[in-house]
């Protein structure tokens, strides 16, 4: 089952208020299968993402290269024979914009677009003029990048593909706390992007969340309450007001109570909802009763290879865990039947809580007519 466009996925649902859940199984044994049958019962449209530092095109630390993680989707798809459903490869990031990174970025592109992706997320936010006199100037780094790789994709897919744009970087602090982009940003980006030729789906934007799990200072993992969603309507809004038809792209959700994400979370704007970490964490759950011996090699690993001063062991496994992937692929990928149906079983459960959360039921049929 090949993956549909993002742009027809994205514009389908860009007026329904719904969020569309954007999986990041970066370990897919059980997971995708659970995550694709609930889709199914729930008729729920559906994303499948993998950023660039999990998969490049020597695997990332995951393993696994653009075309081995749409194999083991594409793969899920066809065992459950599920159709509506995008492959976004999340996260293209540009961190010095030198000539060299950008050619670099074009080249794992390329991989991504010969692999099937339909999708795509450009992110230069690391790129800040601090120097600069206006907002444009500030963001003109950015502009540059993303200007420059969304023409490449342009150049090298036949389909039209959907694109998620950044601006304002996600988790990025300073003294007083993380930093927000601010409705001015947003639209002035959106604005240089659009004069320029670029018409992006989706933007992601720094309000408050954080990849991954959340700790407090003593190490323990607490809920992410952090997400403002005052600014967040605010930059929707600033974006509908200037007549711009771009939704936001909420990442960081993972540890975000559902009660919040069903009830506060404005989806009059936020079109797709990111989870990552989630889907991780769940099948460590599970690994720590079924499987105790790779439970423990992993951790073991994570804590030998990881260890800083001052961070709890549970702080370090729970955010340097992802990094023990690669290593232990195959032994992941060869745990018994039991466990791999458990886990499905699980995903599946979590995946339903989640689609409820997104008010993503029936979403699916949507966009099969706009197909």
């Amino acid at each position: 089952m090949k993956p549909i466009s993002g742009d027809v996925l994205f514009k389908s649902l860009k007026d329904e208020k719904t969020i569309i859940m954007a999986c990041n199984v970066r370990i897919t044994k059980g997971v995708a299968r659970g995550i694709l049958r609930a889709a199914k019962d729930t008729d729920s449209a559906l994303i499948f993402e993998i950023a660039r530092s999990e998969s490049d095109t020597k695997g990332g630390y995951t393993g696994m290269t653009p075309a081995e993680y749409a194999k083991r989707i594409s793969n899920a798809a066809d065992e459950v024979d599920y159709d509506i459903w995008a492959l976004h490869a999340d996260h293209i990031g540009v961190k010095k914009g030198t000539p060299e990174d950008i050619e670099q970025t074009k080249e794992l592109i390329k991989a991504q677009i010969d692999a099937g992706f339909t999708s795509f997320a450009i992110d230069a936010s690391h790129l800040f003029n601090f120097n600069g006199e206006t907002v444009e100037d500030e963001l003109s780094d950015n502009i540059k990048a993303t200007v420059e790789l969304a023409k490449f994709i342009e150049e090298n897919t036949k389909e039209p593909f959907g694109l998620e744009v950044e601006v304002g970087e996600i988790g990025r602090e300073n003294d007083s706390g993380r930093i927000l982009t601010t409705p001015e940003e947003a639209v002035t980006f959106i604005k240089v992007l659009k004069d320029k030729g670029i018409d992006p789906n989706v933007i992601a934007i720094a309000n408050g969340s954080a990849h991954g799990n959340t700790y407090d200072k003593e190490g323990n993992l607490i809920e992410q309450v952090s997400i403002d969603i005052p600014q967040t309507i605010a930059v929707g809004k600033a974006l509908r007001d200037a007549g711009f038809d771009v939704n936001i792209a909420q990442h960081g959700i993972t540890g975000t109570p559902l009660s919040i994400i069903k009830d506060k979370f404005p989806r009059d704007y936020i079109r797709k909802g990111n989870v990552a970490t989630h889907w991780m964490n769940l099948v460590w759950d599970i690994f720590k009763k079924e499987e105790p011996e790779l439970y423990k090699e992993i951790w073991d690993w994570t804590i030998e290879n990881h260890s800083k001063p001052g961070k709890s062991e549970n702080e370090i496994f729970g955010k340097e865990s992802k990094r023990a992937i690669i290593h232990f692929l195959e032994k992941i990928d060869a745990v018994s039947p039991e466990t791999e149906k458990i886990i499905e079983e699980k995903a599946y459960n979590e995946a339903l809580k989640f689609f409820d959360a997104f008010n993503a039921k029936n979403t699916a049929e949507i966009v099969r007519k706009m197909l």
